[in-house]
């Protein structure tokens, strides 16, 4: 049985939230907050399997709940939002930051005509992160992640990055890591809930040193810019030029890691890249890492000790696909390791 706690100050939010979750017998609400202090309390008294915040709350806010939470009883959090305008999902992220999994668009009704899907979504999501294990987050400040320095000389000039489950937290560490003057395009896949991919791309901008865009079609790769795939479409390379596409999920995903890393190895750009696999449930990318390494790109997984989810990376190095595990920590170093100068597309 997966318990939940809800914590939302709307009393109908949390009944719709309490009839999604009757849809599924495995699934318990042992409570329900109406503030972030509330919140705190009752996560540290009944300590539910999953919290599912609200970040809009009175009293106490939800981004000050999951650091009180992370600091006092670390427990898996998602946080539901309301609005996935990329401006107004700043305090979603930042929540993340602070130690919460990942964030959802908040149901809205029953009445509508997507709420079966929503629920279906909510459900499935619960089911990824009820279980994961997470770790204290002390509210000292930490001592920030070294920016990297990548050295002179003839090195790789394209990294690539797939992630999932617990890794908008783990994207955002690297990307932070990059140097303003970094000399190489990026490109970026990340599972996340639908309308969020934009706010996820400001928010690595408003972080980084580089510049960091959702990615549109035709757009041609820059050195020193990110580019973050869009939701709900493949993003693939083609003649050197990023492709959103209308095609089918790959791995029940999309857009899918293995979609983007396959087509860099046909586009013939794997001996100039670096792909690094983050943490993620399932096995998405796994084969697209296996056919850039025979194309000749250098591959980096998450080691199992610093994932969330050791699912992705584990599903890589099974299928002998990598070429070096790391913890996250020490990713940025071999990325400097890597890139040389760069050469410029």
């Amino acid at each position: 049985m997966i318990r939940v706690l809800i914590a939302d100050d709307s009393p109908l939010t949390r009944r719709v939230i309490r009839d999604l979750l009757a849809r599924d017998r495995e699934i318990s609400v042992v409570g329900e907050a109406e503030d972030g202090c509330q919140a705190v309390e009752l996560t540290c008294q009944l300590r539910p399997d999953l919290v599912l915040l609200d970040v809009m709350m009175p009293v106490m806010d939800g981004l000050t709940a999951v650091i009180e939470i992370m600091a006092r009883c670390p427990t898996p959090i998602l946080i539901l939002s309301s609005n996935v305008d990329p401006t107004d999902s700043r305090s979603a992220f930042n929540a993340i930051r602070h130690g919460a999994l990942d964030v959802m668009e908040k149901p809205a009704g029953v009445g509508g005509a997507t709420f079966g899907a929503i629920a279906a979504a909510l459900i499935e999501k619960i089911r990824s992160l009820a279980k994961i294990r997470v770790i204290h987050h002390f509210r000292r400040p930490r001592t920030p992640l070294e920016t990297l320095r990548v050295p002179a000389g003839n090195g790789r000039d394209l990294l690539a990055i797939g992630a999932s489950t617990g890794g908008p937290k783990a994207v955002m560490s690297l990307v932070k890591a990059l140097p303003a003057g970094f000399a190489a395009p990026v490109l970026i896949v990340q599972h996340i809930a639908k309308g969020f991919a934009a706010g996820f791309a400001e928010w690595l901008d408003r972080e980084s040193a580089i510049q960091v865009r959702l990615a549109r079609d035709g757009a041609a790769l820059q050195p020193g810019v990110a580019l973050v795939a869009p939701n709900d479409v493949q993003m693939e390379m083609q003649g050197q030029k990023v492709r959103l596409l209308d095609a089918p999920p790959v791995n029940c995903c999309r857009p899918s890691v293995d979609t983007l890393f396959r087509s860099l190895a046909r586009d013939g750009l794997a001996p100039r890249l670096v792909a690094v696999l983050l943490t993620g449930m399932g096995q998405d990318g796994a084969e697209g890492m296996g056919a850039l390494k025979l194309a000749g790109s250098f591959n980096i997984a998450q080691d199992q000790a610093s994932c969330a989810v050791f699912g992705m990376p584990r599903a890589a190095i099974q299928l002998n696909a990598v070429h070096e595990v790391l913890p996250l920590t020490e990713i940025p170093a071999a990325i400097a390791r890597l890139f040389g100068s760069g050469k410029k597309l």
